[in-house]
């Protein structure tokens, strides 16, 4: 791994240790779900309509940890920050390696 590699790691690590403040700022607020991570329904009711494209495919997929808990009744902040924050260190990590393999491909054909 050369060196912007490793400072590319360091700052997807910095992330990951931050995302909770996703669902932590919105709790606080009391202002719902974190932004971005709302269902058909909830974009109807904020701005009107839905999207059709939202519409077409928002049940095409299904996280595996919906709502950040593995227990519906558990609405410990604590318990969903965990998942929050494992959900976040799991997607970068298939995120570094996949950029760090295309990177690879690249150098390797490159020479």
């Amino acid at each position: 791994m050369n060196k912007l590699q490793k400072k590319i790691l360091i700052i997807m690590l910095s992330l990951c240790l931050i995302t909770p403040i996703g669902i932590l700022v919105p709790a606080f607020f009391n202002t719902g779900d974190a932004w971005g991570e709302w269902s058909a329904q909830t974009v109807r009711e904020l701005v009107g309509y839905v999207p059709s494209g939202l519409a077409k495919y928002s049940d095409v997929w299904k996280a595996p940890l919906s709502d950040y808990t593995l227990d519906k009744k558990d609405k410990s902040m604590v318990h969903k920050s965990g998942y929050y924050l494992v959900s976040g260190i799991i997607g970068a990590t298939v995120t570094f390696l996949v950029m760090l393999a295309i990177s690879k491909i690249i150098i390797k054909n490159g020479k």
